[in-house]
């Protein structure tokens, strides 16, 4: 009876994803539907800014962007790369470590986002803000408190590669405060109600995020301040260089103010609403696969360089894509973003465009940088970018107006992005990325570029072929990974069946 005891089969934990082959196809599966989602919540977005801006009118209407930027903007400045420091570590830790980190990082994340909302109301405060923007301030905050709580909880499915999960969790906090929107101004709520709309939106998601995660790992926060000092000591060069990358893009904003005039100022935030939405997209792509290069990182090189090279392919296809539907499209959308007294902003918008493709281009290296643990190099390329823009802003800006302050955008991300490339191969020349994906690309970029040449031709029409154009020639060329193809092809016999 003994020996049956003892030879009674024990049960066997599955293996960690991230350890087998189907690591890369979830996170390819994952990060198209990341793109997707985010591509209907800006819809929903675009929804929820109409109802607003019409029920509130101009004055309101600014008065809710105001508090809602400097939200965000206070946000950004304390979020100290939390979530990304999380996914690595989740990645590469074992056993109860986990659980203690997550809870340290819960309760990490929720005081310093309440530091930053503190910071927020105090700003609105000194420069005079009316009453109902101070209180909205704050309300607007507790509700970012809540939802930087939960994007901490969603490393645990991020590492997990349950990114199908994560979308529709993304999905529903952005139904659920359209609605909230659409219930307060067929109710003829005030200013005051609608900054609060992010409350309840936020407290839906986190309920449901924290049911999902239960019995995986710990969510309560904790409170442990030594283990928080080593942390943050660990993590503040990273913090530093996430606070910069945080307000880049606005200090050509707010530079361009300084040098040139109103209506040089205002076409070049025409163009920066179309980036500032597509911003998101190279770290979507990226942060479905980052849990890879994490474990990879730490127990094979070789896999790291595997999947940075793929991810790189396709920043560069997917990057170029997006920059030439902008650059073909450029009147039509600063039309519909603008409307026809910015059109001058299409010329900037195209120059921009080139920006967005080298932030596409780089966003591989930064992941492969902060999966290796480079914080400091990361500090460094950022804080140089950020210099060189301001200057270069400083300089053109005055000269050459809107066109001058994107001109130094691109130049800025050029340096960042190979700055960023040089200091991968020097830490690993194994990692130095091989750049064959560039010339096979360009040819469908610039015949599809070519369309512009056709007189009277819609917008619209345009788009679409330069998109056929250039699809059919990356495939042709083989600039798209094989894993992409396969995984395409693997989608497409799924919808037949």
């Amino acid at each position: 009876m003994a020996d049956d005891q003892h030879d009674a089969p024990t049960a066997v934990a599955p293996p960690d994803i991230l350890d087998t082959r189907q690591a890369g196809p979830a996170a390819i599966r994952g990060g198209v539907l990341r793109v997707a989602g985010y591509g209907a919540g800006v819809l929903l977005s675009v929804l929820s800014a109409a109802l607003l801006f019409r029920h509130l009118g101009v004055d309101d209407g600014g008065r809710y962007v105001t508090v809602m930027s400097l939200t965000l903007i206070a946000g950004g400045v304390v979020d100290f790369g939390l979530t990304g420091i999380g996914v690595r570590e989740l990645a590469v830790l074992e056993g109860a470590e986990r659980g203690l980190l997550m809870r340290n990082l819960i309760g990490l994340r929720i005081a310093l986002s309440s530091a930053g909302v503190v910071g927020a109301v105090a700003f609105a405060l000194l420069v005079g803000y009316p009453e109902v923007m101070v209180v909205g301030t704050l309300l607007a905050g507790l509700g970012y408190i809540v939802t930087a709580a939960q994007g901490t909880i969603v490393a645990v499915l991020t590492v997990e590669l349950r990114l199908a999960l994560i979308t529709a969790l993304e999905f529903l906090r952005q139904v659920a405060f359209v609605g909230a929107i659409v219930v307060l101004v067929l109710a003829g709520a005030g200013l005051l109600p609608l900054l609060a709309a992010t409350i309840p939106a936020a407290l839906i998601v986190l309920v449901c995020t924290v049911a999902i995660v239960r019995g995986r790992l710990p969510v309560w926060p904790a409170f442990a301040r030594r283990r928080w000092a080593r942390l943050l000591h660990d993590i503040l060069p990273f913090a530093a260089a996430t606070a910069l990358s945080a307000v880049y893009f606005r200090v050509s904003m707010v530079l361009l103010s300084l040098v040139s005039s109103a209506q040089q100022t205002g076409y070049f935030g025409a163009s920066y609403r179309v980036i500032e939405t597509l911003l998101a997209v190279p770290n979507l792509i990226l942060t479905a696969a980052f849990p890879i290069f994490a474990r990879a990182a730490r127990d094979d090189r070789a896999r790291l360089a595997y999947a940075m090279e793929r991810l790189f392919e396709a920043s560069i296809v997917a990057g170029g894509w997006i920059a030439l539907m902008l650059v073909v499209g450029a009147p039509v959308i600063i039309d519909v973003v603008a409307g026809p007294d910015f059109a001058p902003a299409a010329d900037v918008l195209r120059i921009q465009a080139a920006a967005l493709f080298v932030t596409f281009a780089g966003a591989p290296f930064g992941y492969a940088l902060l999966s290796l643990r480079r914080h400091r190099e990361l500090l460094v390329i950022n804080a140089a970018a950020l210099a060189a823009n301001v200057v270069l802003v400083s300089l053109l800006a005055a000269a050459e107006g809107a066109d001058g302050a994107a001109g130094a955008t691109l130049f800025a991300e050029l340096l960042l992005t190979v700055s960023a490339a040089a200091i991968v191969a020097r830490v690993d020349s194994g990692l130095r990325p091989s750049f064959l994906v560039l010339p096979r690309a360009a040819p469908g970029f610039a015949l599809g570029s070519a369309v512009l040449a056709v007189p009277g031709i819609p917008s619209a029409v345009a788009m679409l072929i330069a998109t056929i154009v250039y699809g059919a020639l990356a495939v042709a060329l083989r600039a798209v990974p094989q894993e992409l193809l396969v995984e395409g092809r693997e989608a497409g016999r799924a919808l037949w069946r």
